[in-house]
């Protein structure tokens, strides 16, 4: 009888696994904060987390100036069904629409508000010179199209101007396009009159 509970303990010694030679043994929360790579802090203290860095901030690598060979930055801007193509260089600040003047071409003043405003986002006014190509869709799209090809080429052209103009939301391509039409209805959702009797 005396031999039985001997012989118990030892077999439990044995089952219990023993670490190799420099493998680390979790003992306690020290031991643990040096396995995930965090120091532990004393008792009595409390650590701050620190803060993470600002999205598309300054670790954010820098891009890669991207002009062609008479130096100027080129991109393509789209806007409902309008395409603009966009060509920017340093200039005093002219920005040709189709061979017409601006003034000329976007008559409304709020459509050239709409253009100019990546140049009042990065305090940019008339220091470049924009010659643009634009079709499809109307007015509107069209000064829509222009704002987010100058506004890729802007960002192409000083690269170091890209995070303000991205948080100004001018580099994302808007994608609200006209519903298509359904049949059985006159357009997207309008239904034909109807008479019940």
């Amino acid at each position: 009888m005396a031999d039985t509970p001997e012989t118990t303990q030892d077999t439990t010694a044995e089952a219990a696994p023993i670490p190799a030679a420099g493998a680390p043994t979790i003992g306690s929360l020290a031991d643990l904060g040096a396995l995930t790579g965090s120091a532990a802090a004393p008792a009595g203290e409390t650590v701050e987390a620190a803060p993470p860095p600002p999205r598309g901030g300054p670790l954010a690598p820098l891009r890669d100036k991207e002009v062609d060979a008479q130096g100027r930055a080129y991109a393509t801007g789209r806007r409902k069904d309008a395409v603009a193509r966009v060509w920017l260089k340093p200039g005093n600040g002219k920005i040709t629409v189709n061979g017409r003047d601006q003034e000329t071409y976007f008559a409304r003043a709020t459509l050239r508000l709409v253009i100019n405003q990546p140049f009042q986002v990065t305090e940019r006014e008339g220091q470049y010179d924009i010659v643009c190509t634009v079709k499809g869709g109307g007015l509107s799209g069209q000064a829509g199209a222009v704002k987010h090809g100058i506004s890729q080429a802007l960002s192409k052209f000083e690269p170091g101007l890209r995070l303000a103009v991205k948080t100004a939301g001018f580099l994302t391509r808007d994608s609200r396009v006209v519903e298509r039409k359904k049949y059985g209805r006159a357009k997207a959702r309008k239904s034909f009159q109807f008479s019940k009797r």
